[in-house]
């Protein structure tokens, strides 16, 4: 038999990267009823009564909130939802969305 050099190739692990993820943010207003906010947060974001609550508070208070961190397509869809229950009812809910840093 005659001498052959066999060459082995290293094994290359390919590394899948974590999607980027978007926060989902609720912006303030004067106009949208407490109680609404609170309806939408926990119909499009599935939060609890309480979480609704606090976020709804919070954004009252500091102009804006964080509801929650998906990805970038999940995120903006909800966002859109949300902010579309608050037009057909007539308000100025918004939602919007920003990369996570």
């Amino acid at each position: 038999m005659p001498d052959t050099d066999i060459k082995t190739r290293p094994k290359t692990r390919l590394k899948t990267e974590r999607p980027k993820m978007h926060k989902v943010i609720l912006l303030n207003d004067d106009y949208t009823p407490r109680e609404f906010v609170v309806r939408v947060l926990r119909a499009v974001f599935s939060t609890s009564d309480d979480q609704a609550h606090r976020i709804m508070i919070t954004a009252h208070q500091k102009g804006s909130c964080v509801v929650a961190v998906f990805t970038r397509e999940v995120a903006e869809t909800k966002a859109t939802e949300a902010t579309d229950l608050g037009r057909q009812a007539g308000y100025p809910l918004m939602f919007s969305t920003e990369p996570e840093s």
